[in-house]
């Protein structure tokens, strides 16, 4: 039988290659977060190494920001962190395997000393780093079961509902998003600088880049969805503010079962959500009754190859898409 369980989760504005200096926000929101008893926190993808000038580096460059998971000293001290203060902790770096392969790995470490990595199936920052090729969902001390996709992995439906299939009930998803170049009209955009600059003395400015369709405006077209299609609670966390020469758009927020915000932030700056995950919203949940009337002997051609497939790598950067 689940229990109700504190979560939060976090955005916040990383600096490029300083782990010391990410790491010191990490453990003040950790210290936060203790005051409300929390059991998980999650913070955004890539936040311990920095993510978006990572596309401009070497390979030797990246290899030098990247550790072993798990014997590495980001790990280890995220392992350190979850014993002392009880708390499930998941923040993003960069992973080098003992044969040189790097990759953008999303770390989940446990008070009793267990660890988790999701490797990112989507991985289009730099041509020296691979995709994963694996599903991540794990049980927990607390009963639940998590899982994790980062950032576009949650884009693709197929992984969030192969991820449900899994047994998870709570969906771990790290960002790096909003504000991104886009060929679509439609969809995101680049935020002004200026605006992100000015945020103290026009704040008007900046909340509507961050809660317009740069920002939350995406998100709302889809982020529930897939809380909602797969009857999962759902943790977003993102990054805010100046990325190299993007603005990130924050918008951490936690979503139920039913695709409803249990609690959201559209601050432009370092902020924190927090809520009670009720398990009994689980029960009757749309999704999950929609995952037992599935028709598995009709979905055949959504594993075959149409023609029409394309590496992340060149519809992220060649066609410049979200």
């Amino acid at each position: 039988m689940l229990e109700t369980i504190a979560v939060a989760t976090v955005q916040f504005c990383h600096v490029p290659g300083n782990k010391d200096a990410n790491f010191t926000v990490i453990e003040e929101f950790l210290e936060a977060a203790a005051s409300g008893n929390t059991d998980i926190i999650v913070f955004p993808e890539m936040c311990i190494t920095g993510y978006w000038h990572i596309r401009n580096l070497s390979r030797d460059e990246i290899t030098g920001l990247s550790e072993p998971v798990p014997g590495g000293p980001s790990t280890l001290r995220l392992s350190a962190l979850a014993e002392k203060t009880g708390m499930i902790i998941g923040a993003g770096l960069i992973e080098r395997t003992v044969e040189g392969t790097l990759y953008n790995t999303y770390v989940v470490a446990a008070p009793d000393g267990s660890i988790h990595k999701h490797r990112k199936l989507h991985c289009f920052i730099s041509e020296h780093m691979d995709s994963g090729n694996e599903y991540t969902v794990f049980d927990t001390a607390l009963g639940w079961k998590i899982g994790v996709l980062t950032c576009y992995d949650n884009n693709i439906g197929e992984n969030v509902r192969i991820t449900a299939l899994k047994g998870a009930n709570l969906l771990i998803a790290p960002h790096q998003t909003g504000g991104c170049a886009s060929p679509d009209p439609n969809i995101m955009g680049l935020v002004e600088r200026k605006a992100w600059e000015n945020r103290k003395t026009d704040p008007e400015t900046i909340q509507q880049e961050l809660r317009g369709p740069k920002g939350r405006g995406w998100l709302l077209r889809w982020l529930p969805a897939r809380a909602h299609d797969n009857g999962m609670f759902l943790l977003f966390s993102n990054g805010i503010g100046p990325d190299d020469d993007e603005i990130r758009t924050g918008n951490a927020m936690i979503i139920d079962p039913y695709g409803r915000i249990l609690s959201e932030t559209w601050k432009a700056g370092n902020d924190m959500v927090t809520a009670q995950l009720d398990p009994e919203l689980l029960v009757n949940a749309t999704g999950r009754r929609w995952l037992k009337t599935r028709r598995p002997d009709l979905y055949g051609p959504l594993a075959e190859k149409t023609g029409l497939e394309e590496d992340t790598r060149k519809v992220r950067f060649d066609n410049k898409g979200a």
